[in-house]
């Protein structure tokens, strides 16, 4: 089932006749990940994928909601779509919006037709040679919710195959944000406990120097922090560096 001129639902995936360039627009996606690309630079690859690989599609943008229903235009394969983005976001009304609230895939493949957005079809239609669109539920980054728009420049290109690509491709970047999100998480964490190392060791260091309590010392690397404008850990670095290039080691 799908959502077709106002009617609602959900896409079936299949893989038949999917072609190997998907796959190797997919893989690119995945070194993304891999390397620590930035969210941006995933949306934008995101954006460019659908463009490639979605049979009908000229378009793409990728939109999250924040506090409020305010929408953001995170990426978007060219002004064509930046636009569409921003009438959604005028009008209240499209494929985006319906995506990330209903949480059902979206389809009209003729706005110019009857459609569920009719302000944001008259807007379009006057504006922008768009005239097939597509929306699926993401989850992007950091837990934020967000929408792939699928667009097109002609009546009816928007097709079952596209929407079952279309999904997949939807599919495999709610994966990529989420795993970049860990990825992430895990660094943070990873930093977090590095810094806390060396925090513990700069402690040690000022317990045995000046023969104080360990919350002495902790209260002296917090105030040496506070006052130099410099982050405890990076502070707790360059004493325990100041220390061993003396040749010395932490008690």
């Amino acid at each position: 089932m799908r959502r077709v001129l106002g009617m609602r639902g959900t896409v079936q995936v299949t893989t038949s006749g999917f072609r190997q360039e998907a796959a190797e627009a997919f893989a690119e996606l995945a070194k993304l990940v891999y390397k620590g690309a930035s969210y941006a630079e995933i949306y934008d690859a995101v954006c460019r994928t659908a463009v490639s690989v979605v049979p009908g599609c000229d378009h793409a943008c990728v939109t999250t909601m924040r506090a409020g229903r305010r929408t953001v235009c995170e990426a978007a394969s060219d002004e064509t779509a930046r636009r569409f983005d921003h009438f959604e976001g005028e009008t209240g009304e499209g494929p985006c919006l319906d995506a990330i609230l209903t949480e059902e895939f979206e389809l009209d493949p003729d706005i110019s037709e009857r459609t569920a957005w009719p302000r944001l079809a008259e807007r379009t239609l006057a504006e922008l040679p768009i005239r097939g669109v597509a929306g699926y539920r993401i989850i992007t980054g950091e837990q934020k919710v967000g929408a792939l728009n699928l667009l097109s420049d002609t009546p009816g290109a928007l097709t079952d195959d596209s929407a079952t690509i279309g999904a997949i491709v939807a599919a495999f970047a709610s994966v990529a944000l989420t795993a970049a999100t860990e990825q992430r998480t895990v660094e943070s964490l990873r930093n977090a406990l590095d810094s806390n190392r060396e925090i513990g060791k700069a402690i040690g260091i000022l317990m045995t120097t000046h023969h104080i309590s360990d919350d002495d010392a902790f209260a002296m690397l917090r105030e040496a922090s506070n006052r130099l404008n410099v982050r405890l850990g990076e502070l707790a670095r360059q004493v325990v560096d100041s220390h061993e290039s003396h040749g010395a080691s932490p008690s």
